[in-house]
C-alpha cells in the first residue's frame, strides 16, 4: 500500500496524503490560512508572489488545528509519523494506522489544496514536511 499524491484512496488502496484535487473556486475564509490558524505549527521559509515554502512540523501527541492550504504544490517527507487527519466536525479523512501507510522519510509527492481539517500525529515521533505551495490559482497537479 502507498500513499496518494492526489487523494485518491480508491481503487488503488492509496491513503490520501494529500486532499483531493480542487478546481472550484476557494470558500474558505483566509482566517483558516495555516499560517493564520496554526502558526505554531508551520514556519515560512520563503514566499514571493508565485510560491511559499513551509516547512511543516508536529511534534508526537501533538494536534494542529483546524485549517487549510489554499494551494497546491509539493510535499517533501522530512521526518515521518502515523497521523490522523480530521474534518472540522471531527469525521477522520485519513487514518495512517488503518491503512498501514506511514508516509517514506525522503519521499515527494504532489499535493493538492487542503480544505479544512486538523492533523494529530499519533505516532511515536515527529511528523515534518517542506511543502513548495505553487500559487498558480489552480492548485491542480501540474499537467
Amino acid at each position: 500500500m502507498g500513499v496518494s499524491s492526489d487523494g485518491d484512496a480508491g481503487s488503488k488502496g492509496l491513503l490520501p496524503l494529500t486532499g483531493a484535487n480542487t478546481s472550484a473556486a476557494w470558500l474558505w475564509p483566509d482566517d483558516l490560512d495555516a499560517m493564520i490558524a496554526a502558526p505554531e505549527f508551520h514556519t515560512i521559509l520563503f514566499e514571493d508572489d508565485r510560491v511559499r515554502v513551509l516547512d511543516g512540523r508536529v511534534p508526537s501527541g501533538a494536534t494542529v488545528p483546524v485549517h487549510t492550504h489554499r494551494w497546491g504544490g509539493v510535499l517533501y517527507i522530512l521526518a515521518s509519523s502515523d497521523f490522523v487527519r480530521r474534518d472540522p466536525d471531527g469525521n477522520v479523512l485519513a487514518d495512517t494506522r488503518a491503512s498501514k501507510s506511514t508516509p517514506i522519510v525522503g519521499t515527494a509527492v504532489w499535493g493538492a489544496p487542503l480544505t479544512p481539517h486538523s492533523l494529530e500525529n499519533v505516532g511515536r515521533e515527529e511528523f515534518r514536511t517542506l511543502t513548495v505551495e505553487m500559487k498558480n490559482g489552480s492548485g491542480n497537479h501540474p499537467t
